[in-house]
């Protein structure tokens, strides 16, 4: 191993073990807006993995890339959907009737 792989290394679990100690600390009535913003930067990768497929700069790349968008593309629509399933237990009763039946 080079010294280079190593410390790339050191940093991705140096920022996993960040990572999951800033997530498992944060106060339940924060988790919504956490959420939105997660959604946000899997949009930005989703953008980078749609220009990283159609760059045409080899098979390898265009297929990395290709799934690079489905991985992406897969996580945005989950936050979303679960941002919606949390977003819903903070409504009324009242609208929850009413919406089901319309």
């Amino acid at each position: 191993m080079t010294p280079t792989v190593i410390i790339q290394l050191f940093v991705f679990l140096l920022a996993g073990f960040v990572g999951f100690q800033t997530i498992t600390r944060i106060p339940p009535l924060l988790h919504t807006p956490l959420m939105a913003a997660t959604n946000a930067i899997s949009g930005i990768s989703l953008v980078a993995s749609l220009v990283l497929a159609g760059s045409n700069q080899g098979l390898f790349s265009t297929i990395l890339g290709t799934i690079a968008v489905g991985c992406a593309t897969a996580n945005v629509v989950g936050g979303f959907l679960i941002t919606d399933r949390m977003l819903a237990m903070f409504k009324p009763a009242k609208l929850e009737a009413k919406e089901s039946v319309a």
